[in-house]
């Protein structure tokens, strides 16, 4: 669906989960193309033109949710940046039900598969990136992080506005 608000949908990590990523996205990430901190994004282009629908169907999927534990399990390599990879089937499920509620406004891009992501590297050289690759690779140990919630945000072609937190049910405030 055409939008003229966009709206994207990322899950919330805990602030010292969070930390780790942002240190070396402010490192590696071209600054003039670093507007945002890292994050987990769940959707990428939902209508602002149905904020009031979206966020009743975000309140109600999270109202039943506990706070999510994510492992992050390796190092991918974006062609032109650097991620890490997600797991959690919790935030699978809880993706699921948000794009069969969402399924009529959705793009090409949110109705593919799913690889959740955070990444720290994008729009540069294949060598950068094989270089940044390698070297987290070499030392890459598994981790787990943990999502409290979801954020959605207006895209404001490049910068993001926050609109809306969500707490998982039970989550810390």
């Amino acid at each position: 669906m055409k939008t003229r608000h966009p709206l994207i949908l990322t899950a919330r990590i805990a602030e010292a989960d969070l930390q780790m990523f942002d240190d070396l996205r402010q490192t590696h990430f071209p600054p003039q193309r670093n507007f945002l901190r890292a994050h987990l994004t769940m959707f990428h282009r939902l209508p602002g033109e149905y904020f009031e629908q979206i966020v009743r169907d975000l309140q109600s999927v999270c109202e039943h949710q506990s706070p999510i534990v994510a492992n992050v399990t390796g190092i991918r390599h974006l062609g032109a940046g650097v991620a890490f990879a997600i797991e959690s089937l919790a935030l699978t499920i809880v993706r699921d039900e948000l794009k069969r509620r969402f399924n009529h406004w959705l793009g090409p891009q949110d109705m593919g598969k799913w690889q959740p992501h955070i990444t720290i590297q994008n729009k540069t050289s294949k060598a950068r990136a094989d270089s940044l690759y390698e070297e987290l690779s070499s030392k890459f140990q598994a981790l787990e992080i943990m999502a409290p919630g979801l954020d959605l945000w207006r895209y404001l072609g490049g910068p993001w506005a926050p609109e809306l937190s969500v707490t998982f049910s039970g989550a810390p405030f």
